[in-house]
């Protein structure tokens, strides 16, 4: 709510790709048109989605879901996402199409020269379609071809190329549900749930980014996320409303893309803001003794996961990100005026759990599940 306004959800472009594709594949096995289908997303919530563009013939059919980003500033709102399906000889197989970018760089979730699509679209795509296949007894395989005609010129606006993706747009999407990111009503809902915290005693809280480092802080270190609050790529308003409230610990768990920039007084991580993941990670290395040319290497990668596997082929992992940590809880200790005690743990979705700031050492058992 903002205003007096109930913000509107919207939904990914992989739930887009989705729900092409099971249309697609339902007309190609059944044979009759559909002019919507019903997708259960990853968040447990059931999209209708509208089928748009309906291109069918004996072998192929294509055919488009509109984006609808709800409420959410986005790009790729509008657009239409086609998923094109022709049976196969076995397996399912998810290829990208016109549009759609591809990998050059390593580091992200998918290997370099294959289609921007993610993991979580790719088995939202599967899922889908598998479905369809045992609705009609179909044991065949099925290539799906994901595309968007109008996703190169869409990508031009977004940071892909500088992520290494060129072409085209990424198909995304964790939960396959767009949250509405009005800032100033996204904050006032993060203050209500830290009032809510506070209100029934706690004076220990558990600040995440978002949906990685709350997947990472429940699954793998078992913290109790009762405790837990989202805090998007505000982090030093949150930490300044923290303090404002009186709490007495806070833990903050992200992952090193958001967290390196923390080290270095970030204190709003989007990328509009400020981009230094690079230096700042090269800077520490150099700190911890490494040469000038492992650091030209992390600056010449584009993800922070690739910038560890520099590090890893050097002694300096460990240290630089111990260095890194230590001037994260540093930072935002600052930040609360040495007020409350901070800690901090970094961690990787490709390299896993990266260092345990020393303060944050302490907090952990506070947190267990």
């Amino acid at each position: 709510m903002k205003g007096g306004k109930r913000l509107r959800y919207g939904y990914t472009t992989g739930s887009c790709s989705a729900g092409a594709a099971k249309a697609a594949t339902l007309m190609l096995l059944g044979g009759e048109a559909v002019d919507s289908v019903a997708l259960l997303t990853p968040k447990g919530w059931t999209l209708d989605l509208t089928i748009h563009d309906i291109q069918q013939s004996e072998n192929v059919v294509s055919c488009a879901v509109r984006k609808d980003s709800g409420d959410d500033p986005d790009v790729t709102d509008g657009m239409l996402i086609y998923a094109r399906v022709k049976m196969g000889k076995s397996g399912i197989k998810i290829s990208g199409g016109e549009g759609i970018g591809v990998i050059t760089q390593k580091g992200l979730s998918t290997s370099v020269g294959s289609a921007a699509i993610n993991d979580t679209p790719r088995k939202m795509i599967e899922k889908a379609v598998s479905e369809v296949s045992e609705q009609f007894g179909y044991s065949g395989g099925l290539e799906i071809e994901i595309y968007a005609p109008a996703g190169e010129e869409v990508a031009s606006r977004t940071f892909n190329a500088r992520l290494g993706i060129k072409g085209g747009i990424s198909i995304l999407g964790t939960s396959g549900i767009v949250e509405p990111m009005s800032e100033d009503a996204l904050k006032e809902s993060l203050y209500l749930e830290m009032n809510v915290l506070k209100e029934k005693g706690k004076d220990i809280v558990l600040f995440c980014p978002g949906n990685y480092g709350w997947a990472f802080a429940k699954d793998e270190l078992k913290l109790d996320m009762d405790n837990g609050i989202k805090i998007s790529n505000f982090v030093g308003e949150m930490y300044d409303r923290a303090l404002e409230l009186g709490f007495n610990k806070i833990l903050y768990v992200a992952h090193l893309g958001k967290a390196v920039k923390v080290a270095g007084g970030i204190m709003n991580t989007h990328s509009k803001f400020a981009d230094c993941r690079g230096e700042i990670l090269a800077a520490n290395a150099v700190l911890c003794g490494a040469n000038a040319k492992t650091a030209k290497e992390i600056l010449d990668c584009v993800t922070t996961d690739a910038m560890v596997d520099v590090l890893k082929e050097t002694t300096l992992c460990e240290s630089t990100m111990q260095s890194i940590t230590q001037k994260i809880e540093d930072n935002l200790s600052r930040r609360v005026y040495d007020e409350m005690v901070v800690g901090a743990v970094v961690f990787s979705k490709q390299h896993g759990l990266l260092v345990t700031g020393k303060a944050a050492e302490g907090m952990l058992g506070e947190y267990l599940i």
